[in-house]
């Protein structure tokens, strides 16, 4: 067991539902986080963007919850398996942390397809790098190509024992092919072959159109009132 120093935020909109303010717990920044102990916080509910580890704490609402795979349970459904032949011509590049022009050509006009007006897309390199790498954590970023063109990359974070899936971003003229959840299955089946045990999806939201993709990967567990439980659609 350790103890960790913890910051809270003041209360500010929530991203995600409109009506409600939310508050987040911080990892104190100078801490020295390491791989290993980010593991372990994992497994209680805590996520990184770039070096920052934190986890929703709200005082009136309980809706954010992490949840994660089963590795060796999991099957895919009718459109995952329909995902997968389709895209059996395409390769996956396994890469380190680190910045790629194409990579960041490819975030930047993903922020603007999804996100259009907002400011992720004019972002910077340093902070695009600095939202989706870190200096402690053992990350990848996974090329995914089709016939030589680059139609997506995902962060992906290594541990003993589970992958964690950062972010994935992709090119929107290949919507066809699903880009987003044929990360998603690449990971399960990574995992799968390095015979770990967990893939980490990140927060969930019941009510969240934008989340409501997770809950299609079966079975899936969910950190609720400190503990792991499996989800019962």
């Amino acid at each position: 067991m350790f103890s960790l120093p913890l910051l809270l935020t003041n209360p500010h909109p929530c991203n995600y539902l409109p009506d409600r303010d939310a508050q987040t717990v911080f990892v104190y920044p100078e801490y020295p986080m390491n791989n290993d102990i980010y593991a372990q916080l994992l497994t209680k509910g805590f996520r990184r963007s770039g070096d920052e580890v934190y986890r929703p704490q709200c005082q009136n609402c309980t809706a954010c919850i992490s949840v994660r795979i089963p590795i060796h349970t999991f099957e895919p459904n009718r459109n995952q398996k329909r995902c997968i032949k389709k895209n059996q011509l395409t390769r996956a590049e396994i890469k380190s942390a680190t910045f790629e022009q194409s990579h960041y050509d490819l975030y930047v006009k993903y922020q603007h397809y999804k996100h259009p007006g907002g400011t992720m897309g004019d972002c910077s390199p340093e902070d695009y790098l600095r939202f989706l790498g870190s200096q402690w954590c053992h990350s990848h970023f996974i090329e995914f190509s089709l016939a030589g063109d680059l139609i997506a990359v995902a962060i992906v974070d290594y541990f003993n024992d589970a992958l964690s899936a950062v972010y994935t971003f992709f090119d929107p003229k290949f919507n066809a092919y699903s880009p987003g959840v044929y990360a998603v299955l690449w990971q399960i089946a990574q995992a799968r072959e390095l015979k770990l045990d967990w893939l980490y999806l990140g927060y969930w939201i019941e009510t969240c159109k934008k989340m409501s993709y997770k809950n299609q990967y079966q079975p899936l567990q969910l950190f609720n009132k400190g503990r792991w439980q499996n989800y019962i659609p």
